[in-house]
């Protein structure tokens, strides 16, 4: 670029050209002419027109403009009186080349999470020309195989997250129904009963038909609602949700340890998908056509664990030699199992059925002393007898179904099955452990026998004491009774 202006000597020398002192004068006077090019004003633009009218030659001239155009550029520094112009020749400054070497890269194909993204992630090309070492890292590969399992078990956790809440919410509406029933029934009951009595009291006429006919009605709608009633049994729908939710959210937190310990299988996809079916099965949402039966012929504990009982459960610490197994372990192992056939689950089953045959007389009688008390009131007027049966069925009805339901003895008929099914499940799960022959396969000895001692509510010096008793008391091998419980718990 060469600059041109009108030639003002300045004392330097007779030609008005000025030579370079140093290069710092040349970026002082370089600078200007990029301010020229970005804030250009009446004279700038004029300077400009010189400049790419001398852009070809190969020498820069530089020659200050008029005292306007200085004062204009350098009025915050210095104010001039007089007009001082002068002619540079200035180097052309040469360009600097400035270019980053261009870095190929290539995707790395379905990179697979563990939470089931899946996208492309540029990584630097391992050319080995190129390396410098600090790009040598390689994406871990992870198998489609165990990326589809953990999908899949994800799914079942996500199903078994809304069964929990589906289960809690019906457990709350049935306890609501048990409790509206019995009070409306009871009500009903008692009115009924009253009207009767009124009847009998030396009404006549219109208000004793009007009374008698009141007071069979309501007696007749009491019979009917505790015929539904005790059928459905409230109480005892409602603790099988209670119990649903509870198993649901054991095995919401077994899935997430499983996600959380390693890499899921398709085995453990299938334990977890059967476990949820089988609790689906034991414990069911609808009351038509599913509904557990309330009064069977005989009393059997619960069942929800997958039958057979395959435990696909890995072993938590991986011991050397037996596993943390030895003939000790196994023997008290045997030895709580046994303790638990004789005492735990015959004694739940023994008052299983017994709360079920209370239950069935509790049920069938309230119904019965209703339809007393209607057919009672219905004769009310034609002897004191007839009176009498009315008020007294219905106190009696009253009273059974306060007895029933507000006791929940459905409630405690579903409690009993429960317990007599943790204690079956207990000893299937220890059974299974001991028959299998690779130590190597079973969970590790130590932990299972913690988890033992857990379930029923004993610590491990309390569960190698009940072991000892029975293998050192001869009215044991005789086949007598045991005096102690296995579960502390129940």
């Amino acid at each position: 670029m060469n600059f041109e202006a009108d030639k003002y000597s300045n004392g330097v020398n007779g030609s008005g050209q000025q030579p370079l002192a140093n290069d710092l004068h040349c970026w002082l006077l370089y600078i200007p002419s990029i301010i020229f090019l970005h804030f250009p004003s009446s004279t700038s633009l004029h300077t400009y027109k010189l400049i790419k009218e001398t852009k070809k030659s190969k020498k820069f001239l530089y020659s200050m403009t008029s005292l306007q155009a200085s004062s204009f550029l350098f009025s915050s520094t210095c104010s001039c009186s007089t007009r001082t112009h002068a002619a540079i020749t200035v180097a052309k400054l040469p360009r600097i080349p400035f270019s980053a070497p261009k870095i190929p890269l290539k995707p790395v194909e379905d990179l697979n999470l563990r939470d089931g993204f899946k996208g492309k992630i540029p990584l630097e090309n391992n050319d080995p020309a190129n390396s410098t070492g600090l790009d040598q890292y390689e994406a871990p590969i992870i198998s489609t195989t165990s990326t589809t399992a953990t999908a899949k078990l994800y799914a079942i956790l996500e199903a078994v997250g809304d069964r929990v809440e589906m289960h809690g919410n019906i457990g709350e509406q049935r306890d609501n129904w048990n409790k509206l029933l019995m009070n409306s029934i009871n009500m009903i009951t008692l009115t009924a009963a009253t009207m009767a009595g009124v009847a009998a009291g030396g009404a006549a006429g219109a208000p004793l038909l009007a009374l008698k006919l009141s007071s069979t009605l309501l007696f007749s709608a009491a019979t009917g609602m505790s015929i539904i009633m005790n059928k459905i049994q409230p109480s005892q729908l409602a603790e099988e949700q209670r119990n649903a939710t509870r198993l649901f959210k054991q095995l919401y937190s077994q899935i997430k340890n499983t996600l959380a310990a390693h890499d899921p299988t398709d085995t453990d996809v299938e334990d977890a998908m059967d476990r949820v079916l089988a609790l689906d099965e034991a414990y069911p949402l609808p009351l038509l056509g599913k509904m557990i039966e309330k009064f069977p012929e005989k009393f059997e504990p619960a069942v929800w664990w997958p039958q057979p009982n395959k435990s696909h459960s890995r072993k938590h610490v991986k011991a050397e030699g037996k596993n943390g197994w030895s003939e000790d372990v196994e023997e008290e192992m045997r030895a709580v199992i046994e303790v638990i056939k004789r005492k735990d689950s015959e004694d739940y089953m023994r008052l299983g059925n017994l709360a079920l045959k209370v239950n069935k007389i509790l049920a069938v009688s309230g119904p019965l002393l209703t339809a007393i008390a209607a057919a009672g009131s219905a004769f009310v007027g034609h002897g004191s007898w007839a009176a009498i049966v009315a008020v007294t069925a219905g106190a009696l009805a009253s009273t059974v179904n306060t007895l029933e339901h507000g006791g929940q003895v459905g409630m405690v008929v579903e409690m009993y099955r429960n317990c007599a099914g943790f204690f079956i499940l207990l000893e299937e799960s220890i059974e299974s452990t001991i028959q299998e022959k690779d130590l190597e396969e079973r969970e590790d000895g130590e932990i299972s026998e913690m988890n033992v001692a857990l379930k029923l509510g004993r610590s491990l010096s309390q569960l190698r004491d009940l072991a000892r008793k029975p293998s050192s008391s001869s009215s044991h091998l005789d086949g007598s009774t045991i005096d102690e419980f296995a579960s502390k718990l129940f």
